[in-house]
């Protein structure tokens, strides 16, 4: 079974974390919740979650991938994280799933450097938090081990793009059909 790490600060866009956590989990995937700063993670829309635990304690477990939501400011509390960035570049250089969706491939991926000659789309206007970083203007993105989407509206393809890399297309479309999308 494969085993994922989503971490979330205060300011997280709600739609981007819970719909990956409840569709990878419909689909076999261990999914752990890392709370950055508090014992309660506030979203952007004021919906709370009690993560699994903090990420000072989750973080030397072994996953097969890490989700980055959105959501502002969400996304540069997750930057502002030692522990988000050193787990970021284990896993890139492990050559494992790094996802990120919305403002979090620019203002955490593309803020440390890591997606430097990579593919990758982020919410229109959040390129400014990584001016040197190249973006395109594509709603999904998969390239190699890296996976990032351009928005909320996309969290659902994003959650079946990552079922599809841990698993299988098969699998993905099974998880699909059973929610009737």
């Amino acid at each position: 079974m494969s085993k994922v790490l989503i971490c979330l600060a205060d300011g997280f866009e709600e739609i981007e974390a819970v719909t990956p956590i409840d569709l990878l989990r419909r689909a076999g995937i261990d999914v752990i919740i890392a709370g950055v700063g508090d014992d309660v993670i506030t979203g952007s829309r004021g919906i709370s979650i009690v993560p699994n635990g903090p990420i000072e304690e989750l973080k030397d477990e072994t996953y097969d991938g890490i989700i980055l939501p959105g959501g502002m400011p969400g996304a540069t509390n997750l930057a502002a994280s030692w522990e988000v960035n050193e787990i970021l570049i284990s896993m890139l250089n492990e050559g494992k799933l790094v996802a990120a969706i919305c403002a979090a491939p620019a203002a955490v991926l593309g803020k440390a450097g890591l997606i430097e000659g990579r593919r990758a789309t982020c919410y229109p206007g959040a390129e400014t938090f990584a001016p040197e970083a190249r973006f395109v203007k594509e709603s999904l993105v998969m390239d190699g081990n890296l996976i990032t989407a351009s928005g909320p509206g996309l969290a659902a393809d994003f959650a079946f793009a990552i079922i599809e890399y841990l698993i299988s297309k098969e699998k993905s479309e099974e998880v699909k059909a059973g929610a009737l999308f």
